[in-house]
């Protein structure tokens, strides 16, 4: 009987002491890892041709490696699809599409978009040396500079100013991508176009660099990130979601994939902040 009796005694404690070891066992219990999002469905995610971040020649870019990060470490299924930036902005508004990458915020895109921060940077004015442009307020007092932007794109606070007061005063030339607007530049038919270091190795091209200077905003860094549809994502899941991106952040694979496309003094300046 008395052995009967300890066995009693000791049964709950031996099932919560299984229990406990199952639970450190499951890939979801360890101290910092994030709850893995809702993977009942596949998700939809575009990228935008930009420079480094995408190309559509080479299929390669930052922004298509971090999608195929969140994708290996949700587990979930992610469709990944290539389309204009305007586009992208009405479908994730629209709950069309779940997700994009590089996005910026303000109040507008805040009221159907969710963000999860992974970079920062600053923009710039690539100007014509001709242009006779030493700062950038220079370019708005001259009525016969026009200036080069893509739709639906927004910049710092600075940047944003320069492109609304020309618009007003019909001076922004539009295009698609930046390849056009690079061909516009070297023709004289725009004056100046905002750029961020994703454009770098363009710039640097041999016509270019003899073509032109770089002015700097005086703006501070400005954060980029997954876009995430309110109408399509639900709060929780952009809670999982964005604890994802905070975990490729803090072990240092954000950085690691910028410094593939960055000297490392970029990339960490840009992916720490």
């Amino acid at each position: 009987m008395r052995i009967e009796s300890l066995l009693r005694h000791f049964a709950p404690l031996a099932m919560m002491a299984l229990l406990a070891v199952a639970g450190a066992s499951s890939p979801h219990a360890f101290a910092g890892e994030p709850t893995r999002p809702d993977c009942s469905r596949a998700y939809t995610l575009a990228l935008h041709e930009h420079g480094l971040l995408y190309s559509r020649q080479t299929g390669k870019g930052i922004d298509k490696d971090i999608a195929d990060e969140l994708a290996r470490r949700s587990g979930c299924r992610i469709n990944v699809v290539v389309m204009p930036r305007a586009r992208i902005w009405q479908l994730i508004e629209s709950g069309g599409l779940d997700f994009s990458l590089s996005g910026i915020t303000n109040p507008a895109r805040d009221s159907f978009a969710g963000f999860a921060w992974y970079f920062s940077n600053k923009y710039y004015l690539l100007v014509r040396r001709d242009a006779g442009v030493q700062r950038v307020t220079d370019f708005p007092r001259n009525p016969q500079l026009r200036l080069g932007a893509i739709r639906s794109f927004r910049y710092n606070p600075g940047a944003n100013r320069l492109v609304d007061a020309l618009d007003a005063s019909l001076r922004v030339s539009y295009a698609t991508g930046l390849a056009p607007l690079y061909e516009n530049l070297l023709a004289g038919q725009i004056h100046g176009m905002i750029i961020e270091p994703f454009d770098y190795p363009a710039v640097e091209s041999a016509s270019l660099r003899e073509q032109t200077t770089i002015l700097e905003f005086d703006d501070p860094p400005v954060p980029h990130g997954l876009i995430m549809s309110r109408l399509a994502v639900p709060a929780a899941d952009q809670a999982r979601w964005r604890a994802l991106i905070d975990q490729m952040r803090e072990d240092g694979t954000v950085e690691r994939i910028f410094a593939q496309y960055f000297k490392p003094e970029l990339a960490r300046e840009m992916t720490r902040f």
